[in-house]
This record gives C-alpha cells, sequence and structure tokens, in this order.
C-alpha cells in the first residue's frame, strides 16, 4: 500500500512527531481507514529519506496516542476509533499525547521488561475470592482499616517461609507489596543523610526511593555469588553505612545465589560494623532454593521481605515484612505513612489465598510456566541455563558481544516494538564500569508465541550486530 503522508514542513518540531501528527491527520481524514496496515518502517524510511529509528520512535507516538495497534512480526495496523475519539478535544489530547508527556501508558509493544506473575489461570481464584471477601466483609472492605486481623499476620508468617526458617507471627508487618515494605523499613530503620549499600547491579527503585526521603545510595562490587564481603568491609570502614540491601535467593537482574559460606561472610561483616539488612526475597518464591536466609543466621538485625507479585499476581500489591524483634511498630507506621495504609480488600483476599492454600498451587503452576519459558529462550537462544534455581528465574540475563552496548541494543530492540531493560536500570549510582548486558524478561507477556516472535528478533540483532541498528543523531 503506498501513502503520501501530508508531512508539516515546521522544522522547528523534530520529524518523527511531525509524521506521527501525519498519520494521525490521515486517519481522522479518512486517508487511512480502520485495519489499514501501515507501510513497513524500513520502507517507509528509505522513501522519506529518513532512519529507521525515526520512523519507529513516530510508529510509536501513533500507538500511544490510540491511533494504531500491532505487534512483532504482523506489522502496525490502524485502530477502530470511536465516536469519543472523533471529538475536536478528544483529537487535541491526542495530539498533544507523546511518549515524553504521557509516561507509562499501555502500548502495543512485547513487554520483555517486566517479570510480573504469568497468567496460569489464576484469575478465577483471586476474583472468587475477591468476591467472597465482598460478600461477608462488605464493611470493612469499605472502610478504614483500624487494626491487622491475626489471619493477615499469619499468612505472612506461612509465605515468607523459606530454608528451614520461619518468622515469629509477631514480627510480620503485612505492606502493600515488596517496594513499599522496604520503603517502610527504609524510613523507620535509618536516618536522613544515613548511608545504604546495594550491590553493583541491583534493584533500583530501592535506591531511588531511599534518595527521594534523604538517604544516600552506595555501591559495592561484586562477583558471581553477590556483593564481595572484602569490598563490603572496606565500604562500611571508610563511608560508614547503616544498612545493606540484599537479594542473596536470586539477584536481580543477574539471577545468580549466594552460596551459605557468602552469607555467613555478610553477617560477620555487618556484625562488625553494626550494619542492618534488608534481605529481599521476592524471587526466592519461584526457585528451588533451600540455603538458610540471611535473617535466619543475623536475626537481631535483618529485615526479610516477600510478597505475591512474582508468584501469584502482581496487581494485589501484598506483601509482608519479618522485623527484628522490637522494630515491627516503627516498620508499620512508617510504612503507613508513607503508602496511606493497607487497603483492607487487598490483603484480606492475599491472606484467604495463602491460608487456603491457593496462593502455593498458583505458585507450583506459574514456576512450571516459568520454566517452560526459560527452556524456549534457552532454545532460541542456543544457550544452556546453569543450575536448577537459575533455570526457574523469570528473566535472563545476556551479555552482549561487541560492539553492542547496552543502550543502543536497548533502543534496538524498542524499535522492533520490544521493551528490554538496559544495565543502566539496575545501577543505583552512577559509574564507569559497563557490563554490556540486559536483562530479558520472560513472564510478563501473555502467549508463548508472542514471546518466542520477540526472543526470536532479538537473538537476530545480537547475531548481526549494531549494524542492524542505526541512530537518529
Amino acid at each position: 500500500m503506498t501513502i503520501q503522508f501530508d508531512i508539516s514542513p515546521d522544522e522547528t518540531s523534530p520529524f518523527y512527531l511531525r509524521l506521527a501528527d501525519a498519520i494521525e491527520r490521515a486517519i481522522v481524514e479518512g486517508v487511512l481507514k480502520p485495519g489499514d496496515k501501515l507501510p513497513p518502517q524500513r520502507d517507509i524510511a528509505f522513501d522519506l529519506k529518513v532512519t529507521v529509528g525515526t520512523i519507529g520512535r513516530a510508529y510509536q507516538i501513533a500507538r500511544e496516542r490510540g491511533l494504531t495497534t500491532g505487534e512483532v512480526g504482523r506489522g502496525t495496523y490502524v485502530r477502530q476509533i470511536d465516536a469519543e475519539s472523533e471529538k475536536p478535544e478528544a483529537r487535541q489530547f491526542l495530539t498533544n499525547a507523546t511518549a515524553d508527556s504521557l509516561p507509562g501508558q499501555e502500548s502495543d509493544d512485547v513487554k520483555l521488561d517486566s517479570t510480573s506473575a504469568p497468567m496460569v489461570g489464576q484469575a478465577e481464584d483471586v476474583a472468587s475470592t475477591f468476591a467472597a471477601v465482598l460478600q461477608d466483609s462488605t464493611a470493612k472492605a469499605l472502610d478504614y482499616v483500624r487494626g491487622v486481623p491475626q489471619g493477615w499476620l499469619e499468612a505472612g508468617a506461612a509465605w515468607l517461609e523459606t530454608g528451614g526458617w520461619t518468622p515469629e507471627v509477631g514480627n510480620v508487618v503485612p505492606t502493600l507489596g515488596v517496594n513499599a515494605a522496604i520503603q517502610g523499613i527504609i524510613a523507620a530503620a535509618t536516618h536522613p543523610g544515613d548511608r545504604i549499600v546495594f550491590e553493583d547491579l541491583s534493584y533500583a527503585s530501592v535506591a531511588r526511593a531511599a534518595t527521594m526521603i534523604g538517604r544516600m545510595p552506595v555501591t559495592v562490587g561484586m562477583d558471581d555469588e553477590g556483593i564481595i564481603p572484602e569490598e563490603l568491609d572496606r565500604c562500611a570502614a571508610r563511608q560508614h553505612p547503616r544498612m545493606i540491601f540484599l537479594m542473596p535467593a536470586v539477584n536481580n537482574p543477574r539471577g545468580t545465589t549466594m552460596s551459605l559460606r557468602r552469607r555467613e561472610q555478610i553477617v560477620s561483616v555487618a556484625r562488625r560494623h553494626n550494619l542492618l539488612i534488608v534481605e529481599d526475597n521476592i524471587y526466592g518464591k519461584i526457585t528451588p532454593v533451600d540455603i538458610p536466609p540471611i535473617v535466619s543466621l543475623a536475626p537481631e538485625r535483618t529485615f526479610f521481605v516477600g510478597g505475591l507479585s512474582k508468584s501469584v499476581s502482581a496487581g494485589l500489591r501484598a506483601g509482608w515484612a519479618s522485623c527484628p524483634r522490637g522494630q515491627s511498630v516503627r516498620v508499620t507506621v512508617a510504612h503507613n505513612q508513607l503508602t496511606g495504609g493497607r487497603p483492607f480488600l487487598n490483603m484480606e483476599v492475599a491472606a484467604r489465598l495463602v491460608l487456603s492454600g491457593k496462593a502455593e498451587t498458583i505458585r507450583q503452576a506459574v514456576m512450571g510456566e516459568i520454566a517452560a519459558r526459560g527452556a524456549l529462550f534457552d532454545d532460541i537462544f542456543q544457550t544452556r541455563t546453569a543450575g536448577r534455581a537459575a533455570a526457574a528465574v523469570p528473566y535472563r540475563w545476556v551479555p552482549l558481544p561487541a560492539p553492542w552496548t547496552s543502550p543502543a541494543f536497548q533502543l534496538a530492540a524498542r524499535n522492533h516494538g520490544i521493551r528490554i531493560d538496559g544495565e543502566d536500570e539496575f545501577r543505583s549510582v552512577r559509574g564507569d564500569h559497563a557490563h554490556h548486558s540486559v536483562r530479558i524478561g520472560l513472564s510478563a507477556v501473555a502467549e508463548r508465541e508472542r514471546l518466542a516472535n520477540a526472543l526470536t528478533i532479538l537473538k537476530g540483532l545480537i547475531d548481526s550486530g549494531s549494524i542492524s541498528y542505526m541512530s537518529v543523531a
């Protein structure tokens, strides 16, 4: 299909934005009709004498404006626009909506930048539990939470159990997910100006949240087992941090597991320098790691957190923290101040799912689905994931061959409608060392076929080298 787009000559606006506007005009004026397929990006780039990246960005804006839809391997098509979107004010809103002005909106991209629990049929159990709570606890569901039901604490103690360790029920704090739990812990147990240690590559959202409330992130080098004890010891002696954040069961993004010996070494350093420890076990719940957690080695200084987002449902926003004795009230107050509190409906549903055994059934199904997707990745990338724990992780940390860099590969993938995470997403502070790697999530895409198509494209990009990607400069 040959299309002549009416592109504005106003060069004060970026070309990709003018092209997106031209696509919108063509749709509104009926030149392009619902169901019409837009030209392939390479063809239109050749015709307009611009880069494929420029066309990809214009197409992306068109998708984000709700004008088009499509998926990897099929192309881009004009969407059906309803009567509301034909109104002038709606069209004006769409014209002003760009990737810069409306971050985080829905798109048709293949989301390999997420590791939420895959859909394995849990919707029915979750929906029926919601219905039961609303039927027998309507008043509580519609009111503020004025106390913590014992069932929430018992569910948390049961769900956090791992490696032969079970938390004391009285030390458990129900939270709005793991992220909120960690923020509450940091706010309760540290002070503005305190330093918090992170591994060189880690879940950087924690560092960002800590910075927002005046804490200072610092990083320490890591190897295949995680943070290096000797470097942590030097950092603690020189910079006097108050807390360390760790993911020993499964590091995000590298997918590695810390040995018992390494955990014991970390505890020794923490005690020597009076460091508090936050142990994030969100991925540990879906990996067959039976190593005693750090909290079992140093319960007097370790906060242990876990939740449902990777193993049952990300949308429930339910998690728990196990605190050192005497700390649970402070963490509860800090968590509630930062989040506004725990909705009864969320926590009651989560607790019932755990105590009824439904959450465990879902977890087992999730683990099976992730294993199948991991095998799919290994088949396409011609790799062999070493170790049972690593094979069960819902993502892969992929080193890139030269001359690829992490940012360039991430942009190249985005031009193909695939979202992945570059290494900078996991940096708590700026650093000079480049890992030249990306994280590819496997669990959030609904269909395995769509995942396979996206993985095949990414493998093709890696094999063809950066010659397959043209940047816009």
